[in-house]
């Protein structure tokens, strides 16, 4: 065991400036992981949760007050899914980054694309629609790449085309921000600039190439880019 302030002494001696909350599930370990934000906060240090968004209201609500980010791994857009593949319903999810949302909490959504189970084009065009009706079109979507592992050894690695289809779709309903993961040296990794379309953050996988956003602005067209930058 480690206590909170201990971790957050530490990321500060090795200039860590954030701190991730993931695998497993961070809201299993709620109280640890709200502790630890707190002494992280009083250092100067930012910290991001990566959940499923399976949170009661009021916990979520404490959260947002005190966290600097939320990634959501959304599993998928139809309740049949949540159903048959999480033995779970999609409802408290989709209910969860509404709320996120509302408290202006910096928020990603990530879309494992599985093939033959959530890759329809109808139901990119579904994600898309209720992402830009219900969260505005400046959160960032990323179509991720999946890789058989465990339970699901009998399905292939994503199409690398059905990745590019799905960004494709997403940004003709007008979202601001769509990526492709999974799959380094992809265009689909870059971060443009909504207004003018200029490379602001070119990516290689986890490296960061280059970066022409200054001040939260694009260097070229001083367009406003939403996100948090350290």
């Amino acid at each position: 065991f480690i206590p909170p302030k201990q971790i957050a002494e530490h990321s500060k001696k090795n200039n860590c400036k954030i701190i991730a909350y993931t695998y497993s599930e961070p809201v299993i370990f709620y109280e640890y992981m709200y502790d630890t934000i707190l002494k992280g906060n009083e250092l100067g240090i930012k910290s991001v949760m990566i959940s499923n968004g399976y949170i009661n209201p009021e916990p979520l609500k404490k959260l947002c007050e005190v966290i600097s980010g939320i990634k959501i791994d959304l599993k998928a857009i139809t309740d049949t899914f949540y159903k048959k593949y999480v033995s779970a319903e999609i409802k408290p999810v989709l209910s969860s980054l509404e709320l996120i949302k509302k408290f202006r909490t910096w928020l990603e959504i990530v879309y494992l694309v599985i093939p033959t189970l959530n890759d329809s084009e109808e139901e990119f065009k579904q994600l898309s629609r209720w992402v830009k009706q219900n969260l505005g079109f400046d959160v960032p979507l990323h179509f991720t790449r999946f890789y058989p592992q465990y339970k699901l050894l009998n399905l292939p690695p994503t199409p690398i085309n059905t990745l590019n289809r799905a960004k494709q779709i997403a940004d003709s309903e007008g979202l601001n921000f769509v990526y492709v993961g999974n799959v380094p040296g992809n265009s689909g990794e870059n971060t443009y600039c909504p207004k003018c379309k200029n490379l602001l953050i070119e990516r290689a996988g986890y490296f960061i190439k280059q970066n022409n956003v200054k001040k939260g602005r694009c260097s070229s067209c001083n367009n406003n880019i939403p996100g948090v930058f350290i």
